[in-house]
């Protein structure tokens, strides 16, 4: 169905409602501690730690308060140490005697051992920490200033007050949630001062009910609101994203990672600490593994034990039990009621992650009565006037076979396919050869079962066309000889190569992982140099087929990045096939033959292979226009990583040109885009890129380097905002001019200073709600998701932010309307309360037209970049335009694993970084808008 509009789940303040006062209790940080404070903070650290640089870190402190005080609100992440910037928000004073054990037990966390606890009295004595007192303040809610670029700014403490605020009054909200007779009751739970919002959760969690006899289990659930405060660049209106979605509870033994933690929802009928008032809120506790004493330990104790320090650890349920036996505590036990967050770590959940768009509809707008009258729903985004949205195919797709078709229909729908992938193979090879150059195409393949073998095997034939021209069959050589192509493929049993690194032990972390990995990356390198020898020309590919990441159980066994920098150093780029399922249960899109067929075209875009969109925007779009994506690959020191990387890249496509291209700072000037690959393994970042300004300053220069070389070409800079502001600040919305740059610490300079043919668009997705989830309406009541380019309504000629939509992605094909929550029923009368259904939701990418030359309008280059998102061979739109996909790519030669340990979207996240956002040394720590 198509749709001619969208609406966001997103409010502003309401024109007509006048100014947004609340009172509240503030606490604030005395001028007069910042000297003991930063005194006590760098005693006993190296003396290149300069005092002046120093920001006392109270993240710790901010995690115990969320623990054990949940119903006070932190809204620094960094002492404020200014009378007039409040630390707390509360809307009671806070006992002083509970608030002076936090400060006391926080003085010790800051220096452990015998000699710290001696400097904590020291320090305590210097500060008059009975003298805090809470002061009742009247807080505008809608305080801000204007950047520069006419883009609206916040007052700092409204990022986090503001939606905690907005979140209360959703939890008061009257009348609860109902739908087909069923309630959700939510409460808020503490979050953080580094958390992207305020969250609910709904309570009573909410059971699914699996299997039967021996097999049945009951899986424990609930559906959860964020509020989160955001800003669009060039807007001076701020505006409240309100995100829906679902948490998911561990039944069971939790399963622990070995360096990390797992979050815990704790709410109690009396106080943690003796004295406080009984918390209204879940608060939030994270449990860790202690592998020297074989047991668990709630993480907020600290080294010293801050748990125990403010007489909470009696209170708290044993870390143990509850590892062991979480689901007693969902429905209360002694007095604690609680449950352990589910993460995809931990194995599969009966309950399975994502909402549909009608439920997404039905829960935010309940909750958006709560935020009226002062904020307004924003209004609905209509589709942009540029009437063709798709690029021109390059490729064409397949037909696909109804499940009435007869079979002769059958036979000739097949018929037309083989028709359509000969015409598909033949554009394919000529961009192929380009890549590759006049010698062809010389692949490798480790493989481990015989099948894997065959069909990748079969799917070279089928992407080029080869299956007239094969002038060898194996058993270890296959050949092809086609007059625009020649593709060789070498084959071989991986054997002992995919063997688990440390055998039957995992290598512990540390000079045992790395001897581990360089052995095996040896052994790799030497493997394959000595199999090329024989081979015919060089081989510039390998497949190599491995056992999944379920197959390893511990990460550190896995030796995928082994394999990969071992590939690299022999010359080869290197794509990675899982052994076929066994039990032959897998879902179409997992099948062998899918798989085989993907890998392969995987392997041939890491071979700089392109097929790019042919965008349908006319002559607004200069003819020749080079691409650029700058991207940097970042890899900070973590549980599974002792070795950091910060190296800013960039990847051209250019017309006329064959392959892809890349740099970096190391390769200075551009190469095919399989050498910039193999040149990031391995790389460590040095002293010289440690610090924050450090980084800025090598960013800087190396896209002033770029664009210089680019210079006289029309050029458009493509730039992911959630990857690289961080150390491009221009990028952050605050930063934004229209049609200016700035770089590094430089001055804002016009974008013609750079080239009177360069164009910058910024591209920002929804990591930390920065974009709000939406649905496209249908009547009064039901919604679905819309493809498209969309425009906000009340955009002016000269409206600078549009944002893309794709379709549901292919293995999501659910109906529309399917619930978890709550029951839900067709117009038949059929239940269409599905829990164990997976659901998702295509984001909502904004693209900021950010700098232009005299002349251009912005809706057309908007639109060129949505259309990047649709590159035929691709079987679903990609979540980046293409250019910036590929650079996004690369990380996967850095990172010694390319998939995070991450949660679901909105869940806290298990591993060494933690979850309140603290940064690694020299990041900032405030939350971008």
């Amino acid at each position: 169905m198509a749709y001619d509009s969208i609406q966001p789940a997103a409010f502003i303040p309401s024109p007509t409602a006048g100014p947004f006062l609340v009172t509240h209790y503030a606490l604030s940080f005395p001028r007069a501690w910042r000297g003991p404070l930063k005194e006590h903070y760098l005693h006993g650290k190296p003396e290149r730690v300069s005092p002046h640089r120093v920001q006392v870190p109270i993240g710790r402190l901010n995690r115990l308060i969320a623990a054990v005080a949940p119903d006070l609100v932190s809204v620094a992440t960094k002492a404020p140490l200014d009378d007039a910037k409040p630390w707390l928000y509360a809307n009671t004073p806070y006992p002083k005697a509970v608030m002076s054990s936090f400060i006391h037990a926080w003085l010790r966390d800051l220096q452990p051992g015998v000699e710290g606890h001696a400097k904590a009295k020291e320090t305590a004595g210097r500060l008059d920490i009975d003298g805090l007192d809470w002061g009742l303040v009247g807080v505008d809610m809608l305080e801000q200033t204007l950047t520069e670029g006419g883009t609206a700014q916040p007052a700092d403490h409204l990022w986090r007050l503001l939606p905690e605020t907005l979140a209360s009054r959703i939890a008061r909200h009257e009348p609860l949630y109902e739908h087909f007779g069923q309630k959700l009751h939510f409460r808020q739970v503490a979050q953080p001062a580094g958390a992207s919002g305020a969250e609910l959760v709904s309570w009573p969690p909410l059971e699914h009910s699996t299997g039967r006899g021996a097999k049945a289990r009951v899986w424990y659930y609930s559906a959860y609101i964020r509020v989160s405060l955001r800003t669009a660049p060039f807007d001076p209106t701020p505006r409240i994203h309100v995100t829906t979605g679902v948490r998911r509870w561990v039944r069971g033994p939790v399963w622990m990672p070995q360096r990390g933690s797992v979050s815990v929802y704790l709410l109690t009928d009396d106080s943690l600490v003796p004295d406080g008032p009984s918390p209204e809120r879940f608060a939030v506790g994270a449990m860790r593994w202690v592998p020297k004493s074989g047991g668990h330990e709630w993480l907020q104790g600290g080294p010293e034990g801050m748990l125990s320090q403010v007489s909470a650890v009696a209170n708290f349920p044993s870390a143990d039990l509850m590892a062991k036996e979480p689901e007693s505590w969902l429905a209360g036990r002694e007095g604690v009621t609680a449950a352990v967050l589910h993460h995809t770590m931990m194995g599969a959940h009966g309950v399975k992650a994502g909402i549909m768009p009608m439920e997404r509809r039905r829960l935010t707008e309940w909750a958006s009565a709560a935020l009226e009258p002062e904020f307004v729903r924003i209004g609905a985004f209509e589709k942009s006037g540029i009437r063709r949205q798709m690029p021109f195919n390059v490729l064409q797709d397949t037909l696909s076979v109804k499940k009435t078709a007869t079979e002769e229909e059958r036979a000739e729908i097949g018929r037309e396919n083989v028709e359509i992938l000969t015409r598909n193979a033949a554009k394919r090879r000529p961009k192929v050869a380009q890549a590759v150059g006049p010698a062809g195409l010389t692949a490798v393949l480790l493989y481990q079962t015989d099948a894997m073998r065959d069909l990748l095997v079969a799917a070279a034939e089928e992407n080029l066309g080869l299956a007239g021209h094969r002038v060898s069959s194996g058993p270890e050589l296959w050949t092809w000889e086609h007059p625009e192509l020649t593709v060789r493929l070498h084959t071989r049993q991986v054997g002992e190569l995919a063997d688990r690194l440390g055998g039957d032990r995992a290598p512990r972390m540390g000079a045992e992982w790395d001897a581990a990995i360089d052995s095996r990356r040896t052994q790799v390198k030497k493997v394959l140099q000595g199999w090329m020898r024989d081979t015919t020309g060089p081989a510039q590919l390998a497949f190599v087929e491995l056992e999944g990441r379920d197959g390893f159980k511990k990460r550190r066994s896995d030796p995928k990045f082994a394999i990969r920098i071992g590939c690299a150093d022999a010359g080869l780029v290197s794509q990675f096939l899982d052994l076929p399922d066994p039990a032959g249960t897998a879902p179409e899109k997992d099948s062998g033959p899918h798989r085989a067929a993907a890998a392969w075209s995987d392997g041939l875009r890491q071979l700089g292979m392109r097929i790019v969109p042919e965008h349908s925007v006319g002559e607004r779009i200069p003819e020749r226009l080079n691409q650029v994506a700058f991207w940097l690959v970042k890899r900070r020191v973590s549980g599974d990583n002792q070795y950091p990387q910060f190296t800013p890249i960039a990847v051209l496509i250019r017309p006329g040109q064959g392959c892809v291209m890349g740099r970096s700072p190391e390769t200075q000037d551009w190469v095919p885009y399989p050498e910039l690959l193999k040149n990031l393994t391995g790389q460590v970042r040095g002293d010289g890129l440690k610090f924050r300004q450090q980084q800025e300053d090598a960013t800087a220069l190396f896209i002033k380097q770029t664009l210089y070389k680019l210079r006289g070409e029309p050029t458009l800079v493509l730039t992911y905002a959630q990857n690289t502001r961080e150390r491009w600040p221009w990028l952050q919305n605050k930063g934004l001019v229209a049609d200016g740059i700035r770089l590094g610490s430089g001055p804002l300079q016009r974008l013609a200073a750079h080239g009177r043919h360069l164009r910058v668009v910024r591209v920002a997705g929804n990591v930390r709600d920065e974009t709000a989830q939406w649905w496209a309406p249908d009547g009064d009541e039901a919604a679905g998701v819309a493809k498209g380019l969309w425009r906000p309504s009340d955009a002016g000629d000269g409206n600078r932010i549009f944002y893309s939509t794709s379709d549901k992605a292919s293995q999501h094909k659910h109906a529309r309307d399917i619930s978890k929550f709550t029951e839900h029923r067709n117009t038949g009368g059929r239940s269409l309360l599905k829990p164990d259904t997976a659901a998702w939701n295509p984001e909502l990418l904004e693209i900021g037209v950010v700098g232009l030359q005299s002349g251009d309008s912005p809706e057309p280059w908007a639109m060129y970049v949505h259309q990047q998102r649709f590159a035929d061979d691709y079987t679903d739109a990609l979540g980046l335009p293409l250019a910036l996909h590929l650079a996004s790519l690369t990380v996967e030669y850095a990172l010694p694993y390319e998939e995070s340990e991450q949660a679901e979207p909105g869940t806290a996240s298990i591993g060494a970084i933690p979850e309140d956002g603290t940064p690694e040394e020299g990041d900032g720590a405030a939350a971008e808008s």
